[in-house]
C-alpha cells in the first residue's frame, strides 16, 4: 500500500485516441498532452466499455460493465447503492470534487416523482461535491458568466452558433460567439484552478471533466480556423453510402441516426461534402488544442505549486468519435474509432517507466480500481476492473486479459429507435457485444441478427468476414470467449460473500 497523495482525474469528452498516435497525431497540435506522455505510462489498447457519454462515465466510475451497472443508455437510471469510484474515495478520507459533470441519471426509488433529479439525466453521481455545475445542455454559471461579460444570445443553445466577422452568413469554421478566454473550456479551468489553490498542503482528490471536442463543433478564434481543411485526410470510409449500408442489416440504421448536420448548429441543410467534412474534422481538431492548452495550464500549475510530484495524473476520454469515418457520426456504433480513447498516467516515483506504453488490451472499468490501489483503498468486488498499478511498474500479470469487451445498448423505451423500427427489435435484444483480441473484432447481437467479424490481418474493418468458411472456427472461438467473459463477470456484488454461524465472511475477486 502507498501512503496517500493527491489524485486528478482528468477526462476529454469524445477525444479519439487517434490523435495522439494514428491516422489524425500528425495534424493536430497537442504539445501538452505529448509532452504529459512523456512523463507518464500510455496505455495504447485502451477502449470505452460503452457508449454513449452516461453509459460510458457509469462504467468509467462505477468499474462496473454495462451488463453489471445496466445504466446503458443517456437516462437510464443507475442504482442508487452501486459503489463508484466518489463513494470509496470517501472511504479513504477524500472529499470527491467534481469539477464538470458525471452525466448520471438518478434511481427513481430513492426520490419523490416531483423530484427535479428526476427531470435530466445529467445529474451527479452519488458521492460527488459538485464544485462547478458545468454540464452539455445546461451550464447556468458560464451562462451567468457571459451575460455579465456582455454577451447576447436568446437561447442557451445559441451560444453554440458560429458568428460571422464581418455579420455576414456565418461559415461553417467561423468563430463562436465568445472569446477564447470565455469558453467553456476556460471557464472551467479557471474555476479549477480557483477550486483547488486552497486544498494545497492537504490529500485533495478531484475529477475534471471538460466538454469539449464534443459537439456542437464550433470553437473560439483562434481554435476556429487554427487548421486548414485542405490539409486534413478524408475520412476512411467505403467509396459510396450504399456500400457501407450492404456490410450489415446493423449499419442502415446507423448511418440515417446521425448525419454531419447533427453535429453543428444553424447549418440544418448541410450537405456532407468533401469540403465540409474536412472543414468539420478541422474544428474538432482545433477544440481538441484549445482542451490541450487548458490542461497545459492545470499541469505547469502543479509543478508551479510544488504538488506536481505528489499527484497521481489519470487523463482519458469517455469514448471516441467517428467523425465520418464509415460515413458516420457520433459513438453509436461498433468501429473501433467510436471506443478507442487515449489513456496515460503519471504516477509519482514511476520516474523508471516516464515515457513508456503499456501494448496489453485495457478498459475503461480499469481506472476506478487503479486509483482507489494506489490510495491504498480495498476495490468492492462489484467491481469488474482491475488496478493497472503493475503494468504502471512494468510488470504484466500472468493472468491479464488477451481481448477487450464493450457494449451497446441501441433500443429507447420511450420512442423506438430507428434500429428498433428498421430492424424490429425489442428494447430487451437492442444491444451488442463487441470482442476485440490481437487479429480480430467480434461483434454479437442479442437480437436475431447475423454476428460480424473483422479481420485485422486482412482488410480489417473494411470487410465483414462473419460468413466465409475459412473463418468458421474463429468465429466459433470468439462466440465462446464472449460467453465465458460474460459468465465470468456476472454481478460480483455478494456473490463472494457467505454468510457463516460466525458472520459475514468474504473474499477479494482479485
Amino acid at each position: 500500500m502507498r501512503q496517500a497523495g493527491n489524485v486528478l482525474f482528468i477526462i476529454i469528452d469524445q477525444l479519439r485516441a487517434d490523435c495522439l498516435s494514428g491516422a489524425l497525431a500528425s495534424h493536430v497540435d497537442l504539445p501538452n498532452l505529448r509532452a504529459f506522455m512523456g512523463e507518464a505510462v500510455t496505455f495504447t489498447r485502451h477502449f470505452s466499455v460503452t457508449n454513449p457519454c452516461g453509459p460510458s462515465r457509469a462504467s468509467l466510475l462505477t468499474g462496473q460493465y454495462a451488463m453489471n451497472h445496466r445504466s446503458v443508455r443517456n437516462g437510464t437510471p443507475l442504482r442508487h447503492d452501486t459503489p463508484n469510484l466518489a463513494t470509496e474515495m470517501r472511504k479513504a478520507g477524500y472529499l470527491p470534487k467534481l469539477f464538470g459533470y458525471t452525466d448520471t441519471s438518478a434511481d427513481p426509488r430513492v426520490h419523490d416523482p416531483n423530484d427535479p433529479m428526476l427531470k435530466s439525466y445529467e445529474q451527479v453521481m452519488d458521492g460527488f461535491l459538485e464544485v462547478v455545475e458545468m454540464r452539455a445542455d445546461v451550464s447556468h454559471p458560464w451562462q451567468s458568466y457571459l451575460m455579465k461579460k456582455g454577451y447576447a444570445f436568446d437561447r442557451y443553445w445559441d451560444v453554440y452558433k458560429p458568428v460571422s466577422p464581418n455579420g455576414g452568413t456565418p461559415k461553417l469554421n467561423d468563430p463562436a460567439l465568445y472569446k477564447a478566454e470565455d469558453s467553456d473550456t476556460a471557464f472551467l479551468t479557471d474555476a479549477f484552478l480557483d477550486g483547488i489553490a486552497p486544498l494545497r498542503g492537504q490529500n485533495w482528490f478531484a475529477h475534471l471533466t471538460y466538454i469539449r471536442p464534443h459537439p456542437p463543433l464550433v470553437a473560439p478564434a483562434p481554435f476556429n480556423d487554427m487548421y486548414d481543411p485542405a490539409g486534413i485526410p478524408l475520412p476512411a470510409r467505403m467509396d459510396t453510402v450504399e456500400t457501407e449500408r450492404a456490410q450489415h442489416p446493423f449499419f442502415g440504421p446507423k448511418l440515417n441516426a446521425n448525419a454531419a448536420r447533427d453535429f453543428v448548429h444553424g447549418f440544418d441543410d448541410l450537405e456532407p461534402t468533401d469540403e465540409d467534412i474536412r472543414t468539420l474534422r478541422a474544428i474538432y481538431l482545433g477544440l481538441a488544442t484549445e482542451v490541450d492548452h487548458h490542461i497545459g495550464r492545470v499541469v505547469q500549475y502543479l509543478k508551479d505549486s510544488g504538488q506536481h510530484d505528489d499527484t497521481l495524473v489519470v487523463i482519458s476520454a469517455d469514448h471516441g468519435e467517428m467523425l465520418g469515418d464509415r460515413h458516420s457520426w457520433g459513438k453509436m456504433t461498433v468501429y473501433d474509432a467510436a471506443y478507442h480513447t487515449p489513456l496515460m498516467i503519471r504516477m509519482p516515483d514511476n520516474q523508471a517507466q516516464a515515457g513508456t506504453s503499456v501494448t496489453v488490451p485495457t478498459e475503461a472499468v480499469d481506472i476506478t480500481p487503479t486509483i482507489l490501489d494506489w490510495v491504498g483503498q480495498s476495490v468492492p468486488n462489484a467491481m469488474d476492473g482491475r488496478s493497472l498499478l503493475p503494468l504502471l511498474q512494468g510488470n504484466v500479470p500472468e493472468d491479464w486479459r488477451s481481448y477487450s469487451f464493450s457494449e451497446l445498448d441501441f433500443s429507447e423505451p420511450e420512442k423506438p429507435t430507428v434500429w428498433q423500427q428498421q430492424l424490429g427489435t425489442s428494447n430487451s435484444d437492442s444491444c451488442l457485444g463487441i470482442l476485440r483480441d490481437e487479429q480480430f473484432t467480434l461483434v454479437e447481437f442479442a437480437a436475431d441478427l447475423p454476428p460480424i467479424l473483422f479481420d485485422h490481418h486482412g482488410k480489417g474493418e473494411f470487410e465483414n468476414v462473419a460468413c466465409k468458411p475459412e473463418f468458421a472456427a474463429d468465429l466459433a472461438r470468439l462466440g465462446r470467449q464472449m460467453l465465458r467473459h460474460r459468465m465470468r463477470n456476472m454481478d460480483h456484488t455478494l456473490s463472494l460473500h457467505t454468510i457463516t454461524a460466525a458472520g459475514a465472511k468474504s473474499r477479494p475477486r482479485y
